[in-house]
């Protein structure tokens, strides 16, 4: 479990406590359920990191809900790939390559549902440029209805192994990737992705 988890796993824990000791059962049995789940959300599991040159692999868990070009019709166009996280995912965000963070850039906005297509242009969110060997790419993290906290434990300089942890969003976000034009992207819309472990695209040069 995540250290920022242990406020929440804790405070029902001890309400419930106190709730049993004044004898209202069904108040302790109601607060120790939802220390289950939080203990549950803010779980941070183990995951092995896939091996290969010009891997690029999901910032987080969940579902891919848009796949595009920034500008259709133009090949040179970067692409974005978002990743819906409800509550119940893991809310890790991991390094989706090997690189330095050359920018942290945390933009305050709205709390719009996380699978509006927009939510990566109104909503609260914090973006990362990582700096790779021949590759940039762009990890944005956004806030959803539910998420009002976006936590970043890295800065500029800092350096990030593949797949290694470097924040995290509390409860229903969404995370967007956005990629240079010479990475085929390996992934659909739809498709379910377990961040740090799941391969969605790589370099088309093969390096």
């Amino acid at each position: 479990m995540t250290r920022e988890g242990y406020p929440w796993v804790l405070t029902p824990l001890v309400a419930a406590l106190a709730s049993g000791l004044l004898g209202v059962w069904w108040a302790a049995a109601l607060l120790l359920l939802i220390a289950a789940f939080m203990a549950y959300f803010f779980r941070d599991p183990e995951r092995v990191v896939p091996g290969g040159a010009g891997l690029v692999v999901a910032p987080a868990d969940g579902r891919v809900t848009r796949v595009e070009k920034l500008s259709p019709g133009d090949p040179r166009s970067p692409s974005v790939v978002s990743i819906f996280l409800s509550p119940f995912d893991v809310h890790i965000n991991r390094s989706p390559i090997a690189g330095v963070v050359s920018d942290v850039t945390y933009t305050r906005g709205r709390f719009k549902s996380a699978t509006r297509e927009d939510a990566s242009l109104f909503n609260e969110q914090n973006a990362l440029t990582i700096r790779g060997e021949g590759l940039t790419v762009v990890c944005k993290q956004v806030a959803g209805i539910l998420a009002r906290r976006i936590v970043c434990w890295k800065r500029p300089g800092d350096r990030l192994e593949l797949g290694e942890r470097f924040g995290l969003i509390k409860f229903g976000s969404r995370t967007d990737l956005v990629l240079p034009a010479e990475v085929e992207i390996e992934v659909c819309v739809g498709a379910r992705v377990r961040g740090g472990a799941t391969v969605i695209g790589r370099l088309g040069d093969g390096r």
